[in-house]
């Protein structure tokens, strides 16, 4: 009965650390009226959380090995749960902001380590099945967060998005220090590598600034972009020469040796490319296009969520007989790119129903994906590199997510201007139709008891939404097709993939992180 209070403590914990990289997306306007703040200056609310994530998660391993995992993990909880309350005490944007920042911090051990502690809480035959109930977290958080974002905010205000943490935190570090004890193996801790952190938060927190602030300030128009380009260029660079020579590296990049792993990680990378993308475009396109609530945009969304956790538990299953994940792999990302060609194709009169069963296949396929990738990325790596590979995954799943936020609102907006153009230029006399739709709208606003003036006026200004919104409708479209010709130009690569050599099946099993 401990080891299942245990188990849905610690799963709970990185549910909620991965809920809130996207639980403010869709509070930012209500922020900003209620801080007195632009929107630009209230989007770094969600920059400063990633760049926080992204800086801790690889070097979580280490942190590990010198403070101790029960303390690490307990103190990152009490950090999180503190600035998540003192976010939604926060009097003005740069107050939010830097308690933003400092709750990533306290959130980077709740995805990793909550990943090796779900894993040593199962016995070694059944270790694919702790790493599908742990995929349901990591599928789970970021899809639901847009919808009860939008629910807590339509309903409460958004100071709530945050408190709501408190509770779940206060239990969570309560359980854990009664029941969670240090691992029976322990690595040695080593001197800190002081020069690689500052490397690592140079260089990953510049990348991370530049794809999070990259497409609102017009990328390299603006100065401090191609600063902070260079900047993480050069400082990723030095780096990775630094943790390649170091004794003691903060970051163990040899484990990159392995191709299984490397692979991985690139599929991983992919993986956080469809996973935060899909997220972020799927609401917008319901709420903006097809006028849906937050809450009847969850309902859409829920049925893939739902059968993603019997994914998840299947793939599992089907790993534990030994099928390859290198199949599985292939099944799942086939599945995204079947549901980013169907959406590609939808117009405004697309129903609820035909989108949940699209999403359905996004749900199950990003979950067939999430725990062979896990199999896949420490299948050739030694025990005691375990942790490091974890690490090293999930910030790849990170910055995937940023990478691909980052390309479809560029890409996003520069299709915009590209359908406007294309649909402006066939308003024009010579066109019949769309002289018979300007005088029909005129007729009707007449019909109304408007003044002739008045109603052409107001059939130009309807003409032009109708304009904009399909305009919008095809950017979204092409967006979703250019996320799945990522997944269709990645899949080649798993051929590079070594094969599972005879009788390997129970180490593969066992090396989920």
């Amino acid at each position: 009965m401990k080891r299942i209070i245990l188990l849905i403590t610690v799963i709970a914990a990185a549910v909620m650390e991965l809920i809130d990289t996207s639980i403010v997306n869709v509070a930012l306007s209500h922020m900003s009226g209620n801080l007195g703040a632009t929107l630009e200056d209230t989007s770094w609310v969600i920059t400063a959380y990633a760049i926080a994530n992204v800086i801790i998660i690889p070097i979580t391993s280490f942190l590990v090995n010198k403070l101790g995992r029960r303390n690490y993990y307990i103190g990152s909880i009490i950090a999180f749960t503190f600035f998540s309350f003192m976010c939604g005490q926060a009097s003005n944007i740069w107050l939010l902001v830097t308690f933003r920042f400092l709750q990533g911090i306290g959130g980077g051990a709740l995805l990793s380590v909550s990943q090796v502690i779900v894993f040593e809480l199962f016995p070694k035959e059944k270790q694919n099945i702790a790493s599908a109930l742990f995929g349901v977290g990591v599928f789970v958080g970021p899809t639901i967060g847009p919808t009860l974002g939008g629910y807590i905010t339509e309903f409460y205000d958004w100071p709530w998005i945050f408190y709501i943490n408190i509770p779940i935190g206060i239990v969570a570090a309560s359980i854990c220090y009664a029941l969670l004890k240090e691992p029976e193996i322990k690595v040695k801790a080593s001197s800190i590598d002081w020069a690689g952190i500052i490397l690592l938060a140079i260089g990953i927190g510049s990348l991370q600034t530049v794809l999070e602030r990259g497409e609102t300030d017009d990328w390299f128009e603006a100065g401090y972009i191609i600063f902070l380009s260079v900047t993480a260029f050069f400082g990723l660079l030095l780096f990775v020469w630094w943790e390649l020579t170091t004794p003691t590296p903060v970051v163990n990049l040899r484990v990159l040796k392995s191709r299984n792993l490397s692979l991985a990680a690139v599929m991983t990378f992919v993986s956080g490319v469809g996973l935060f993308s899909s997220v972020f475009l799927t609401p917008v396109f319901a709420q903006r296009l097809l006028n849906f609530t937050p809450t009847q945009t969850g309902l859409l969304l829920l049925p893939g969520a739902i059968l993603a956790i019997g994914g998840l538990i299947i793939s599992a299953r089907l790993l534990q007989r030994g099928i390859s994940p290198i199949v599985m792999i292939t099944l799942g990302m086939s599945m995204f790119i079947l549901f980013s060609w169907q959406m590609s194709g939808y117009n405004l009169d697309v129903s609820a129903s035909g989108l949940t069963n699209t999403l359905i296949l996004r749900g199950v396929g990003l979950a067939m994906i999430t725990v062979p990738l896990s199999v896949l990325a420490v299948s050739s790596l030694a025990p005691a590199d375990f942790a490091q590979g974890a690490a090293l995954n999930n910030m790849m799943r990170q910055l995937g997510g940023s990478f691909g936020l980052a390309m479809v609102n560029t890409y996003l907006a520069n299709r915009n201007a590209v359908h406007r153009s294309d649909l402006v230029s066939n308003i024009t006399l010579d066109n019949p139709a769309a002289v018979k739709r300007l005088a029909d709208y005129t007729q009707f606003f007449i019909s109304k008891g408007t003044g002739a003036v008045e109603a052409h006026t107001k059939a130009l200004r309807l003409m032009d939404a109708n304009i904009v919104k399909q305009t919008s409708l095809l950017s979204f479209n092409d967006a979703y097709l250019l996320v799945g010709i990522v997944f269709l130009c990645a899949l080649p690569l798993l051929l590079l993939a070594t094969p599972k050599k005879k009788g390997q099946q129970v180490k593969v099993v066992l090396a989920d992180h």
